[in-house]
């Protein structure tokens, strides 16, 4: 029986692990003159062409042209660029940081769609969450005229982070879409949107730098996401909603030791203390709301999609 529960939390922590690393990859495919664009566009397709082939009777069955999956696609496609972007370019704690206030918007996109009632604990979420990407993103001189979001990385991170809690919460909403479709459609929407911005950048002839390696590379990174979502499902159906939480902040370590090690990024007592709080946020969201007003919605996995 112990050992049953230790499987489920050994899917989560992978999970952790692969999201915390995956910023690696993806900057060392910038260097080498591949853009976190094309590496989404490739490795997403990739993903979207074997999860179909895998889970083909599923998505077969309940696949229906939607206008709602089109929304997805378009909002998973965002989150997801705009989180590799950020980690190509920016700190990547500070991305991270920013990512995670997606609790904050979660908290006020259930109340506005959902009608989902917020406790105290809501409230606290919220003020914790802005307090803490205040003292995050504080700068000396910010009263004299400085922004506090004058990186393009930080818009980027937290517009993919409210992008995030957008999906998610329309999901939840669309409760009557299969899971394998709605991951399919976010693959392809990521793969979507990155030639998309490909093409209106100038930016499609980059393919032609892609060498037998890089090839492997992204073949491998597809292989790695893709097991890392069907491990998740695992970990997510035998666990509480509230543990799966609190062992997916592992992500935070995992991120902060590799981009130690690997990019030699430090963060400031600042930082430290901000983040402090924007997990504290994290670690409440599961308390959030009361429930709906009117239909209770069971909760759903986490989807496929940083």
């Amino acid at each position: 029986m112990r050992s049953l529960k230790i499987l489920p939390i050994l899917c989560t922590l992978t999970t952790a692990l692969v999201w915390g690393l995956l910023w690696y990859p993806f900057r060392f495919l910038t260097e080498q003159g591949i853009s976190a664009s094309m590496t989404s566009m490739l490795v997403y397709l990739l993903c979207a062409t074997v999860g179909i082939a895998l889970f083909w009777r599923d998505f077969k069955r309940y696949f229906r042209p939607e206008f709602r999956l089109l929304v997805l696609m378009v909002i998973f496609g965002w989150t997801n660029l705009g989180y590799t972007w950020a980690v190509t370019e920016g700190q990547v704690m500070r991305v991270m940081l920013l990512f995670y206030l997606s609790p904050l918007w979660t908290a006020f996109l259930s109340w506005l769609i959902l009608k989902e009632t917020l406790t105290r604990a809501g409230l606290a979420v919220i003020g914790l969450s802005l307090l803490g990407c205040a003292i995050t993103l504080y700068r000396p001189g910010l009263w004299s005229g400085s922004a506090m979001l004058s990186e393009r990385y930080e818009w980027f991170a937290l517009t993919a982070g409210f992008a995030y809690s957008l999906g998610t919460v329309l999901s939840r909403r669309a409760q009557s879409l299969a899971l394998p479709v709605k991951s399919a459609c976010i693959w392809l929407g990521v793969a979507g949107f990155a030639a998309v911005t490909l093409t209106l950048s100038g930016r499609m002839g980059e393919i032609r730098l892609l060498t037998p390696v890089i090839g492997v590379e992204i073949v491998l990174i597809a292989a790695c996401l893709l097991a890392t979502s069907i491990v998740s499902q695992h970990g997510v159906s035998l666990l509480p909603a509230n543990q799966v939480m609190t062992l997916m902040l592992t992500e935070l370590v995992f991120a902060a030791v590799s981009a130690y090690l690997l990019a030699s990024e430090r963060m400031s007592l600042q930082e430290w203390i901000g983040g402090g709080l924007i997990i504290a946020a994290s670690l409440l969201s599961g308390k959030m709301h009361a429930g709906p007003e009117k239909v209770r919605l069971k909760p759903e996995p986490p989807l496929p999609t940083r």
